[in-house]
């Protein structure tokens, strides 16, 4: 039998409370931005939101748990942001967005920083067993990062792997590691199997499922088939871009033992009813046509993006979604 699970793919809206409290302690200059040294006094406003964020997910009835990488001033960038062998520079765009972030320059070898481990370690104990872990995944990192060190894009594209594969031997017990690859989505790399070798990497430093997510777009058929011969426990899938070309994907190459599917629109205020998220379920492993040992049920991007009150909407609405009530008989 499928087991669902709901959660989220991480990188929560900072409470308005914390915004004004980190306003006064650090301001929004550029100087001012998160580099892992904070003052205790900026450390313990964090705190107080994340033990609050886990709070809300477990009262919404969430089935893993995130972080909330309130810390997170770059959404995809922040491990390389805050290591000692990377410089940011000027402000670059996300994608086609209006989010843009600190342009990392690596400049030196690369060695874990822990920073992300010590978010979650701080976690552990208010999701009792449920927690998530979110991180960028290395293509991702790759395509947004600048090399001023090891000279060769497999090398470098190497070493981010090795980087966030070292990063995850500090973490907490985990129930599953989502690896956020949205470059996937939007661009069609040169050497596919170079991709899966390297999500390989980070994959087996994990005694977790490691869930990677691609979304933003649909990936490309040689691709998608590549990557499902690779050793990732699942793929994530973006059903609010596109659902029709995802949902014609997964019906002609198969889907793997797993899945991730992005039902709730991450950047989009109107929220959907638990109904039209279990549809939506429903109609893509009808469409896999095979049996499915895990469907995470979550959003397709992160939810930061969104007012407070819509966002914990849509938690309880992801929760509900695969209640007896709601599932489909």
């Amino acid at each position: 039998m499928t087991e669902y699970l709901t959660t989220t793919p991480g990188l929560y809206p900072l409470p308005d409370w914390a915004k004004e409290e980190l306003t006064d302690l650090k301001g929004h200059q550029k100087e001012d931005m998160i580099l892992g040294d904070e003052r205790a006094e900026i450390e313990a406003v964090y705190d107080r939101a994340r033990s609050e964020i886990l709070s809300t997910q477990r009262a919404a009835g969430l089935d893993l748990l995130v972080e909330g990488q309130y810390r997170w001033d770059d959404v995809l960038t922040h491990v390389l942001s805050v290591n000692e062998s990377v410089e940011t520079t000027g402000i670059a765009r996300y994608y086609d967005n209006n989010n843009f972030y600190r342009e990392p320059v690596v400049t030196d070898a690369l060695e874990p920083s822990g920073d992300v481990a010590d978010e979650l370690e701080a976690a552990s104990a208010f999701a009792d067993g449920t927690l998530q872990a979110v991180l960028p995944g290395p293509y991702s990192l790759a395509q947004l990062a600048d090399d001023d060190h090891y000279g060769d894009d497999g090398e470098f594209l190497a070493a981010l792997a090795d980087l966030l594969a070292g990063e995850t031997t500090a973490f907490p017990d985990l129930e599953a590691l989502v690896l956020l690859e949205p470059s996937l989505g939007v661009t069609d790399p040169d050497e596919p199997d170079r991709v899966c070798e390297v999500l390989e990497t980070v994959a087996d430093a994990v005694d977790a499922p490691v869930v990677v997510s691609a979304y933003w777009g649909v990936l490309e058929a040689d691709l998608y088939a590549t990557l499902l011969d690779a050793e990732v426990d699942a793929l994530g899938f973006d059903l609010v871009r596109a659902p029709e070309s995802v949902r014609s994907l997964a019906a002609e190459y198969g889907t793997p033992d797993s899945v991730a599917l992005g039902v709730v629109d991450g950047q989009n205020t109107r929220v959907e009813s638990p109904d039209e998220i279990r549809a939506a379920v429903d109609r893509f492993v009808d469409a896999a046509d095979g049996g499915l040992e895990t469907v995470y049920v979550t959003a397709n991007t992160g939810l930061f993006y969104l007012p407070t009150n819509r966002f914990e909407e849509k938690l309880e609405a992801l929760a509900r979604s695969t209640e007896p009530e709601v599932a489909r008989v």
